[in-house]
């Protein structure tokens, strides 16, 4: 049953697939972040209305997405047309039929690097989570206490961390962390989706998270994914 896997509260992806609109039509090419409100049957659901900017995004009736679900469970992708919209307590709603099965998604695009790096994080405020709802830029509290634990690999898509702490799955987070050798010392800032958590056998009371970016920016994902190419490349020019 589709309520098995997906559940109220859970974030989720939606990409336009059809042919609603002109090709150079922005909003064909957007990924809208949004959350599902309800799941009524086992082939349809109801899901936030997005907002890019501050500002509704009507997305039309009859529209076909793709839509990846963030569940407890891991990522999960299938097709969906929107039927109907409606306005639920100052909520605007879509709702949506699903019009294929939903399959398990393994994202596998990002090389992931072993390294060591220190990552500072912490669980979203309130208010970090609904400007995330809503699209809008997520602004964090310097007064915010983070905690501290090592990154133990990283990709353009996610990382792995273990730490003397945990976090739930299905958490939202707050991550901060430098990569080496950059000459500018910036700070990469992304909120993440924890996907699994384990405690190591080996070392008890400590935890390996498996997380994956939900909010980077476009240009932090290429000095990310730069900065492993250029890693790789030391280590095979010194093993030759």
């Amino acid at each position: 049953m589709l309520a098995d896997y997906i559940s109220p509260g859970n974030r989720v992806e939606l990409k336009a697939t059809g042919k609603m609109w002109m090709d150079d039509d922005a909003r064909t090419k957007q990924i809208y972040m949004s959350k599902v409100m309800d799941v009524t049957s086992d082939d349809r659901i109801e899901v936030l209305m997005p907002y890019e900017k501050g500002r509704l995004v009507l997305l039309p009736v009859d529209g076909e997405y793709s839509l990846c679900f963030y569940s407890q469970k891991g990522l999960f992708q299938c097709f969906s047309r929107i039927v109907d919209r409606y306005r639920s307590d100052n909520m605007y709603i879509l709702v949506l039929d699903l019009t294929s099965e939903l399959s398990k998604l393994q994202r596998r695009e990002y090389y992931r690097f072993s390294c060591a790096l220190e990552l500072k994080s912490r669980l979203c405020t309130k208010e970090e989570l609904e400007a995330y709802e809503m699209n809008r830029k997520y602004l964090v509290d310097p007064g915010e206490s983070l905690q501290k634990s090592v990154v133990v690999d990283i990709s353009g898509g996610g990382l792995r961390f273990v730490a003397n702490f945990r976090y739930e799955e299905g958490n939202t987070i707050y991550c901060a962390y430098r990569l080496p050798g950059n000459v500018n010392d910036k700070e990469y800032e992304m909120i993440c989706n924890v996907l699994k958590v384990n405690e190591l056998e080996s070392r008890p009371g400590l935890f390996e998270h498996r997380i994956q970016y939900i909010v980077i920016d476009e240009s932090s994902r290429e000095d990310i994914i730069h900065f492993i190419f250029e890693e790789e490349r030391k280590i095979r020019k010194k093993q030759t």
